[in-house]
């Protein structure tokens, strides 16, 4: 465990990080992708022309003898749940980054994007069952909190249990909330619980994926363990075939991946330990934009 200077030290890093690209990168996109709940009712007023008669208080009116319209404004107050997979396989990292990493500094762009807006943010950490649950609140002391629980937060459990973290958020959160599931997803079926998920709430999935999860280098015999199960595998790498049926086996578990998230008309953003994902995360601003504008 490190000590709390080194602790400090790395969130500061990431806080810094983050900011200038939320300042530069995501400046109003984040608002403008993302819709509050509603419409709050503020004022009953006199009708004018032009108005909508929808909007017309017809018991207002019957006792003012005048006609008078309610005035909403749009709700404007986010609620964001940032849901992030920290069992044992997201220590992995054959690069700069291990993917527990890479989820925390993206957490942070929009925990920190959540917070700039006055909006709440909350987390639920998760492995084989819920490891820790932070309410939604609002502040930077609470944000920088999240993070520091992303990065360094212990887990009880290896395993991954996407189901069950889909489960707890759909039982304490009751309103309808801006969603970031990250996750390896090596996990199994969780296809009812995320179609749940996704009729209550803003829903983005958001897998990270390492280069050496998804092609074996040609470096001879090496040993494979599931960092989930401790289970070992000796594999020669020289062998076409084996890097073959390798990477055929992981191409049809990430390929059916986006598909699964589709049909539960999900939002995906797929991030690699290995590539910059600033512009990962502009292409599905922009992308969601240009969607929401043909609405």
């Amino acid at each position: 465990m490190e000590d709390a200077r080194e602790i400090l030290n790395k969130i500061r890093h990431i806080e810094l990080k983050t900011r200038g690209m939320i300042d530069t990168a995501f400046s109003g996109q984040y608002r403008s992708v993302f819709k509050g709940r509603g419409m709050n009712f503020e004022e009953v007023r006199e009708y004018q022309p032009g108005d909508e008669v929808r909007a017309i208080d017809w018991n207002v009116t019957a006792r003012m003898g005048d006609a008078y319209i309610k005035k909403f404004t749009e709700e404007r107050e986010l609620t964001v749940m940032i849901v992030v997979d920290v069992s044992a396989s997201g220590e992995f990292g054959s690069v700069n980054l291990s993917k527990r990493e890479l989820a925390a500094e993206v957490a942070c762009v929009f925990a920190f994007s959540a917070i700039r807006n006055n909006d709440k943010v909350g987390c639920i950490l998760f492995s084989d069952h819920i490891e820790l649950f932070i309410p939604p609140a609002k502040g930077r002391g609470h944000a920088l909190r999240i993070i520091r629980e992303i990065l360094f937060f212990e887990p009880q459990g290896r395993g991954t249990d996407v189901a069950g973290a889909l489960e707890m958020l759909n039982q304490v959160m009751h309103r309808r909330a801006v969603v970031f599931l990250i996750s390896d997803f090596q996990s199994p079926d969780f296809d009812k619980p995320l179609s749940v998920a996704a009729r209550r709430h803003d829903l983005v999935a958001i897998p990270v994926v390492d280069p050496r999860e998804v092609e074996l280098p040609d470096v001879g015999r090496i040993v494979l363990e599931d960092a989930e199960t401790g289970e070992r595998l000796v594999i020669n790498t020289s062998d076409r075939r084996t890097r073959l049926e390798f990477s055929n086996a992981v191409g049809d578990f990430h390929g059916e991946l986006p598909a699964q998230f589709a049909r539960c008309n999900v939002d995906t953003i797929i991030l690699h330990t290995d590539e910059d994902y600033i512009p990962a995360l502009r292409n599905f601003f922009r992308s969601r934009e240009r969607r929401l504008a043909l609405r």
